[in-house]
């Protein structure tokens, strides 16, 4: 009970810690390592937890059995003790190996499962390319590290056991040879101090084993510790704001403004990733953000929603200054869609309602009707209720994107983002989703990173980023009519690529 309840509280407070970290704290990691973390390495500080029990309760039974053999025999017993503290002197040496091999054990299940993330995250790619044989030569290599290192473990581990054992052995002889000639003990004390010692001596020895099992688990906990640690320095929000459900979103009623923003991911470097950026997003309108890859873009909407903050300047919220304090009510006003439609392998119904728990099905369907995406969901066959796949793997790329759009519309946002959101649809997907803006954007106030110029026309204000600044803004026929301009550029490339697109197929 103790190591289950333990195991849990580790898990909740891990993850808590996890999800109230800003932003930057996941930039600096990998997926893979807090699956590993929150998998592999709780797993073995639960079985550590077991070990540690174990430790404690033989040291217990240990301290009884020896304040028995006290009272039957003092000077025997204290040579029996002397002999135990001389292999825990030699041991020392196993547990320091130990806890090597344990660092290695940790850092290969990190490796394996990041490797696997990422081969599995690719296998398309895998199986296109014919890179089978690459990946398996990868695999073979590792899990042989792996097996390298659990078999030298095991070798320590038997190689500790067998002192254990040889040493009882002649301690055992020396114990009665001592006892005849140097205590004269008489034979019923001798019997019954023997009996002791073939108790005690194997709880030494398991003593022991259990401090190089704990040895070797040691830099998991350290691991977690240091996670915890840096997660914790990162906290987000302030206690009183663990829970978004109970804050009230913002009613964006003037807009969203960026003053002399600066921002750069390292400090330690003088050029800036975003520089003198200062721009208005009005409301119920929508902001079109384009430029070249790698202008900005996202960074500069990761910073209007708060996610990171910047190095120099200040978001204003209707004219206030968003702080710590207010950060909790602008994200309950955003709904996000990003490039990479997010989704679970559930039902539309289970999707949607993870965005907001108390949705009836007519909320549902409201928000599938203003995404354009109630057709066809209606055309599944089980409706609400059909499964979606892994990451939406059951529904077309269209289908996926107006349902992630659906689930973001079904919180009322004040201000919805959407990230390259249509970046991988065909004309007609798109076509559907500009419609569904060109609604939406009535009523809410809409702010669109573009990949494609063309999802864009209805825009009421195009920002144009490059090198991380501004370098053009107004409207989309403005921009596309100034010919120097960098807007005027890119539509004209994309239009090209249509063309030649359209004369090859």
């Amino acid at each position: 009970k103790i190591q289950q309840g333990f195991f849990r509280q580790l898990r909740m407070e891990s993850y808590r810690s996890f999800l109230q970290a800003n932003w930057d704290f996941f930039l600096r990691r990998r997926k893979s390592d807090f699956i590993h973390l929150l998998t592999s390495e709780l797993a073995r500080i639960a079985a550590g937890v077991n070990i540690f029990l174990q430790f404690i309760s033989a040291v217990v039974f240990t301290l009884i059995q020896v304040g028995i053999a006290v009272w039957l025999s003092a000077k025997m017993t204290i040579f029996v003790i002397l002999c135990g503290c001389i292999l825990t002197i030699f041991a020392r040496n196993f547990i320091k190996k130990a806890r090597s091999l344990g660092g290695q054990t940790s850092e290969l299940a990190q490796q394996y499962l990041a490797g696997i993330t990422d081969q599995l995250n690719g296998i398309k790619d895998i199986k296109s390319n014919m890179m089978e044989q690459s990946s398996l030569s990868w695999y073979s290599r590792l899990t042989q590290r792996m097996v390298t290192e659990q078999i030298q473990y095991t070798k320590l581990k038997t190689s500790s056991q067998f002192l254990y054992k040889a040493s009882s052995a002649v301690l055992i002889v020396s114990y009665i040879f001592m006892s005849l000639q140097l205590f004269q003990g008489q034979l019923q004390q001798l019997i019954l101090i023997t009996l002791i010692f073939s108790r005690l001596w194997p709880k030494i020895a398991g003593i022991e084993s259990n401090m190089e099992q704990i040895a070797s688990i040691m830099p998991s906990f350290q691991a977690f510790i240091q996670w915890r640690e840096e997660a914790d320095e990162a906290r987000e929000l302030n206690e009183s704001h663990e829970s978004y459900e109970h804050v009230t979103p913002i009613v964006l009623r003037e807009g969203l403004e960026c003053r002399d923003i600066y921002f750069r991911y390292n400090r330690n470097e003088e050029s800036y990733t975003l520089e003198n950026i200062i721009l208005f997003i009005p409301s119920t309108r929508m902001t079109a953000i384009v430029g070249r890859s790698g202008a900005g873009k996202s960074t500069l909407i990761d910073i209007v929603m708060g996610l990171i903050q910047p190095d120099k300047g200040e978001i204003l919220i209707d004219g206030e200054s968003l702080t710590k304090e207010n950060l909790p009510a602008l994200r309950r006003s955003i709904g996000y869609v990003s490039q990479d439609p997010f989704l679970f392998h559930a039902s539309i119904r289970e999707n949607l309602q993870m965005f907001k728990l108390d949705a009836d099905d007519a909320q549902i369907w409201e928000a599938l009707k203003n995404a354009s995406a109630a057709e066809f969901v209606k055309r599944l066959p089980h409706g609400l209720d059909t499964l979606i796949g892994d990451r939406g793997i059951r529904l077309s790329g269209g289908e996926r994107q107006r349902l992630v759009l659906s689930r973001a519309i079904l919180r009322k946002p004040s201000i919805l983002v959407l990230d390259e959101a249509t970046s991988a649809l065909d004309t007609e997907n798109e076509s559907i989703i500009q419609e569904t803006l060109g609604r939406l954007k009535e009523t809410i106030t809409i702010i669109v990173i573009a990949h494609r110029l063309s999802t864009i026309r209805n825009a009421d204000h195009v920002v144009v980023l490059d090198q991380g600044k501004i370098i053009q803004s107004g409207g989309f026929s403005q921009l596309a009519n100034e010919k120097k301009g960098l807007f005027r550029s890119l539509l004209g490339k994309q239009l090209e690529g249509n063309l030649q697109a359209d004369t090859v197929s």
